[in-house]
């Protein structure tokens, strides 16, 4: 089998990852890493027995497929150029700066027949599959994904930059149309959205509750997933998967409120039983698998094989339009109940609170 011969566009701090990891995947030649930065391209050019180029039209004749880690704003005019040769194409997340942008990339990318894949890395962590495993049919779910401001991805707000995330899990999870967005949001640090708290409901009655702000302190990203049959809560920072069901003799034995109603009853042995006697608590290995990795070497594969990718264009634009009507939302949002006062995330503050704050 012929190695294939791919290149990263963009070798910034997760594009460099794309070309570590290439470069060390079997049947993978890194032929090249693209990027506008002489000193960074090639650095990472010669850490991997690769070639650097400033222009990533020099690939065109080159490449079997390509990776681009690019600021957003700049997905589709590169990204166009690679697939209209019928070039497939990884882009990271999210596939585009808006929803416009998001179809016209799909629409090239299906015009040409040419395979486009998107970087939602949380879809290959294996706590992700482990939880939804043990998830199906959900009725309520609660994710919150926060981070330190990083002032990288400046060119877009916390919707499409870690929001998006969440949004992509949710709508696999649920799988049915969202049938209404409410949301609100700030902007602290100035051109876009920094914190967002949105609620999706989904027309087969499934509730998802989504938190994001890169505004926060600590960086976490956790979701709860509830529901006929129990919860299930994953940690996709330290990848603990925790399930909880109801057991045996929660279900058929004496319940626990009738016990608890009994003369003489032992509240605090009871309320020892709550975990482990009347509901059963699972903790699942989990592999230690990296995420990154396991996308990429999908993505090696769907261009092999010339099979569907995991997250296509199709399932990334579908996250897209969620989002798009979450930024909607938050951008309609009127924090006093009228619309004379302030609307969206660039509040306002009355004159005297701006004077006693300088």
């Amino acid at each position: 089998m012929s190695s294939l011969k791919v290149a990263v566009v963009g070798v910034g701090a997760l594009g460099r990852h794309h070309a570590r990891i290439l470069a060390g995947l079997d049947g993978v030649n890194l032929v090249a890493v693209a990027d506008t930065n002489p000193d960074q391209g090639q650095a990472i050019a010669e850490q991997h027995g690769s070639r650097w180029v400033s222009d990533y039209r020099d690939l065109f004749q080159d490449v079997d497929a390509v990776s681009l880690a690019v600021p957003t704003h700049a997905h589709l005019a590169i990204a166009s150029e690679f697939l209209s040769r019928k070039i497939p194409v990884l882009v990271e997340k999210p596939i585009a700066c808006n929803l416009q942008e998001a179809e016209e990339l799909v629409h090239i990318a299906e015009t040409n027949n040419t395979l486009l894949q998107i970087g939602h890395v949380e879809r290959f962590n294996p706590a992700t599959q482990v939880a939804f495993e043990r998830c199906s049919n959900p009725r309520f779910i609660r994710s919150e994904r926060v981070s330190p401001y990083t002032f990288r991805s400046t060119d877009i707000g916390v919707i499409h930059d870690l929001l998006i995330h969440d949004i992509d899990l949710v709508l696999s999870l649920v799988n049915s149309p969202v049938q209404n967005v409410e949301a609100f949001g700030i902007s602290v640090m100035g051109e876009h959205e920094d914190a967002v708290q949105a609620r999706l409901r989904f027309q087969n009655g499934c509730i998802a509750d989504l938190t994001a702000s890169r505004i926060c302190p600590n960086a976490k990203r956790a979701m709860q997933i509830w529901g006929a049959s129990g919860c299930v809560t994953v940690d996709f920072n330290s990848r603990e998967v925790t399930s909880y069901q109801p057991s045996e003799t929660l279900l058929y034995g004496t319940p626990p409120l009738e016990r608890a109603r009994k003369a003489g009853a032992n509240l605090e042995a009871l309320k020892q039983d709550v975990f482990g006697t009347f509901l059963k608590v699972d903790s699942p290995d989990v592999s230690n698998a990296d995420a990154l990795t396991a996308e990429l070497d999908s993505f090696v594969e769907a261009v092999r094989t010339d099979s569907e990718p995991l997250v296509g264009g199709a399932q990334a634009l579908q996250a897209m339009q969620v989002a798009e009507m979450v930024l909607e939302a938050v951008n309609c949002h009127a924090w006093d109940g009228s619309q004379q006062g302030s609307v969206g995330p660039f509040v306002q503050f009355p004159t005297e609170q701006r004077r006693m704050a300088g």
